[in-house]
């Protein structure tokens, strides 16, 4: 019924920056709260940034300062700008949409995942 499609991964150096984008498709009435989590190997997924429907946000402390969410409710889409990048930023990183479709219903939906590599 919902479709999260992100994309914007890829390999930088150290320092760099990448923007990921969650392009949400499919019945939606209205996409609630949304956010972005990582997982890096051997790691537990974890909360990175969240944005709630009215636009604010909250960061893991170890983002704070150098990555921002921002989301387009026109277009259902959620962003992630990244600055100043870590090798320990690398994960994949992956949508969170809490959706209310057509009909009533409020599901959680989930992307793919896309794939931050940092170089040192």
């Amino acid at each position: 019924q919902v479709q999260l499609v992100e994309s914007g991964g890829g390999l930088v150096q150290a320092g760099g920056s990448l923007t990921l984008s969650c392009a949400a498709s499919g019945s939606i009435f209205r996409t609630n709260a949304m956010a972005w989590y990582r997982q890096a190997p051997g790691k537990q997924r974890e909360r990175v940034a969240f944005i709630s429907s009215d636009g604010s946000t909250n960061y893991v402390d170890s983002v704070k300062g150098r990555f921002t969410i921002s989301r387009d409710n026109a277009k259902n889409t959620l962003y992630l700008q990244m600055n100043s990048l870590k090798p320990e930023d690398t994960a994949a990183y992956y949508c969170y949409a809490d959706v209310s479709l057509w009909g009533g219903q409020r599901r959680d939906y989930w992307g793919q995942g896309t794939q931050v590599t940092v170089s040192s």
